[in-house]
């Protein structure tokens, strides 16, 4: 450990400034509500859940958001971009509180957006936002169905680990075991108590054949050569190309990567019971509702 932190300090880690935000999946778990507005625009509380996400980002320093979209995401690109007349009417009617909550969803961050031309997977979305990443340059990633609430932004504890150890990172939380089939599973070496360095990824394994019970969930720093990886990489049998079949692959490589433990409540809002349970435990938390609310559930 003392000598990957030695290096990290004799070669310094580039400044993470960006991040991919994948957002062209269909949402059919959420039809018919998902028929004709993206998933990631489906409210919690007050704002879509993909504002949250870029919230986070933002909270842990990024400054540009790539989004690779597909064919009717628009609304999130409207979403982020001004609204002159909405602005204008809030005006007149003088709601100063409303109007400048509008203004500031578009100086979140300096927005991109990029169409992934067909659906070919986790990893053809990141490369089709490549062209937006340096050749040195590690990103920032985040996945459009997951809110992670908490004291320090999710993806800036990982960026931490990043800027610690210079090798990829993705985010990891204990899952029961009985759920270990809907994700990628890790074997590793506890570092520290948070950060973990990983030996093994198993994607998807049956219960039996999981290496442990700490799952990776939808927040990665990536390296330049994992894109290489992604470029290179031979698409599976579905036809897609797979973020994780490059990690396995690195990882038989012999190189380095780290999963973060982070602290934070995750919502994942692209499974409907996940997505009530933000909509409740979160509107526990905001001002205009958290009284009502509680005083409705004590009543139930």
């Amino acid at each position: 450990m003392v000598t990957l932190r030695l290096n990290s300090i004799l070669t310094p880690c580039m400044k993470i400034k960006k991040a991919i935000i994948p957002v062209a999946g269909m949402g059919t778990r959420f039809l018919p509500a998902t028929k004709a507005q993206p998933k990631e625009m489906l409210p919690v509380v007050d704002k879509p859940v993909i504002q949250y996400i870029v919230e986070e980002a933002v909270a842990a320093g990024i400054e540009e958001v790539i989004f690779v979209t597909a064919l009717g995401k628009r609304a999130i690109e409207d979403h982020f971009d001004r609204n002159f007349e909405l602005e204008y009417r809030l005006e007149q009617r003088q709601k100063l509180d409303e109007l400048q909550r509008v203004k500031d969803i578009g100086k979140l961050a300096k927005f991109a957006f990029v169409r992934q031309a067909k659906p070919l997977g986790d990893g053809h979305a990141l490369l089709s936002a490549a062209p937006f990443i340096g050749k040195d340059e590690a990103v920032a990633v985040l996945f459009g169905d997951d809110i992670i609430s908490g004291d320090a932004p999710a993806i800036g504890q990982l960026i931490e680990t990043y800027e610690t150890y210079g090798e990829p990172v993705a985010a990891v939380q204990e899952v029961p075991m009985e759920h270990v089939s809907r994700y990628g599973v890790i074997a590793g070496d506890d570092v520290d108590g948070k950060n973990w360095r990983i030996t093994q990824f198993v994607e998807k394994p049956t219960r039996e054949e999981a290496p442990s019970n700490l799952a990776i969930v939808g927040r990665y720093v990536i390296t330049p050569d994992v894109l290489d990886l992604l470029r290179r990489q031979t698409p599976g049998k579905d036809g897609e190309i797979r973020l994780a079949d490059a990690f396995i692959e690195r990882l038989s490589h012999g190189k380095l990567m780290y999963g973060c433990k982070f602290e934070g409540e995750r919502y994942d809002c692209g499974n409907i019971f996940e997505f009530i349970r933000a909509q409740i435990e979160l509107g526990l938390m905001h001002d205009s509702v958290k009284e009502q609310l509680k005083e409705y559930l004590d009543n139930r």
